[in-house]
């Protein structure tokens, strides 16, 4: 028998999935101390139904049964990690459609901290970056209703809604001392993952903001369109702007990597068991024809976008320029439960770099270190905790932990000193006097294979 699943990378709750199959659960032989742990079990499994009968007869007012179970459902993976949790039936339709890249809402990624609702980043073009939200920002209302108690699911389904209506979020942020009322319209939020620019005349600027269905097909078409206006004779480069990408699919992370690798491992993704273990490798045919790379990555920048900056930075197909990254290194299964029941978004894997390093609660440390200038009145809020600050999240292999980086943008492309350094890299001035360069064009120091296994160990 054969279970469908879905397999996401996520450091906020949008996302969507790429489709899979597993095989069920192995059976094993148990031994004396299994079958005691199993008899254990089985009696905290009554002691849970001898409460729930009694929260059913006794609550002073008659509770849903399904509410109940699903309340019970929802409590026991948020209590795994950060990235756990329990989708409703119309949660999980609302992800399929995501999938797409189509959703109806504010357009805002958020995460869960301390009870809140912490702004991931804005969805550029949406109603939440046009009246301003901010990364960082602390949702403790929504529509006069206080946002704690509850979960994350039900806090995302409360901003969804008709197209034209609207919602009031009462916002906190660092800085401020009165808490923000901000009024916003629903829209279509049709997520385009992939803008570009010319920058400098002759360089290719691609930001990816999400990664969606739709990322590699844009990022193909963006390549192709620079390289046609700008002229391929007169193209310094790329850059690749990764900055307070949450990251999405880890289908479309591994394509996005292919398309700037001709060979070598891209990722590998390992569970609790060595026989899960899946490797994902390039193929041949580089669509920038051996251009240099140089990726923009900040502290906002989370798992498939580690992905992506990880593979290409252990090739040496591309220099990184920013701070670290948000050091989210696991992977989430999407687990459907049979028509009506939802599903489970449940953390099933590591992943880890070619190189064989995971950067789980410590994420990727740029070749080029490049802080931005912050205006005084954003200064409290210019830095990113990070996975390792998150209650709950899985500890990194090595114990090295790191939180915090700045994940600041600056509004004006004239004032990102991130950007005219990858801008000065790719015009052959290097940033300092150790900083390693741009590789040249052409330039393809593969990694075919991982170190042997040994993070996996």
């Amino acid at each position: 028998m054969m279970r469908k699943t879905s397999v996401i990378l996520l450091s906020a709750v949008t996302g969507a999935a790429l489709t899979l199959f597993v095989t069920q659960p192995r059976s094993v032989l148990m031994g004396s101390t299994a079958r005691a742990a199993t008899s254990d079990t089985y009696r905290q499994l009554n002691l849970f139904g001898d409460v729930f009968e009694r929260v059913r007869s006794d609550y002073v007012e008659k509770p849903d049964d399904s509410k109940l179970i699903e309340s019970a459902i929802s409590g026991m993976l948020t209590g795994l990690d950060p990235h756990s949790s329990y989708m409703d039936a119309k949660s999980f339709r609302d992800m399929q459609v995501q999938t797409r890249g189509e959703f109806g809402g504010l357009g805002i990624e958020v995460t869960m901290e301390d009870g809140l609702i912490k702004v991931v980043s804005p969805i550029d073009d949406t109603p939440a970056s046009k009246a301003g939200i901010m990364a960082n920002d602390i949702i403790t209302n929504l529509d006069d209703e206080a946002v704690q108690g509850l979960t994350l699911n039900q806090a995302v389904e409360k901003m969804r809604g008709p197209v034209n209506t609207k919602i009031k979020l009462k916002i906190m942020r660092k800085g401020q001392d009165n808490p923000l009322e901000i009024t916003l319209v629903r829209d279509n939020i049709r997520v385009r993952s992939v803008r570009a620019r010319v920058e400098s005349d002759d360089i290719g600027y691609i930001r990816i903001t999400t990664f969606n269905e739709q990322t590699t097909e844009g990022l193909k078409k963006e390549i192709a369109n620079l390289t046609n206006q700008i002229g391929s004779d007169k193209l310094k480069g790329f850059i690749l702007d990764l900055r307070n990408n949450p990251g999405g699919l880890l289908e479309e992370a591994v394509t996005v990597s292919d398309t700037f690798l001709d060979r070598g491992e891209i990722v590998s993704t390992r569970g609790r068991n060595a026989e899960e273990t899946q490797r994902r490798s390039a193929h041949a045919g580089d669509l920038t024809k051996g251009k240099p790379v140089i990726v923009l990555v900040n502290g906002g920048s989370a798992s498939a976008s580690e992905i992506v900056a990880g593979a290409l930075q252990d090739h040496k197909r591309a220099t990184l320029v920013g701070t670290r990254s948000f050091g989210k290194g696991s992977v989430q299964t999407i687990i459907p439960l049979g028509s009506g029941n939802g599903a489970l978004r449940l953390t099933t894997a590591r992943y880890y770099t070619p190189s064989g390093k995971s950067i789980q609660a410590k994420g990727i440390t740029p070749d080029i270190e490049v802080l931005q200038d912050v205006p005084d009145d954003l200064k409290a809020r210019t830095d990113t905790k990070g996975e390792a600050s998150l209650r709950g999240h899985l500890k990194g292999q090595d114990g090295d932990e790191k939180t915090g980086s700045q994940s600041y943008v600056p509004p004006d492309a004239k004032d990102d000193k991130a950007l005219k350094t990858a801008a000065d890299l790719l015009h052959g001035i290097k940033a300092t006097a150790t900083s390693p360069a741009a590789p040249a064009s052409g330039e393809k120091a593969a990694i075919d294979k991982p170190a042997a296994n040994k993070a996996a160990n």
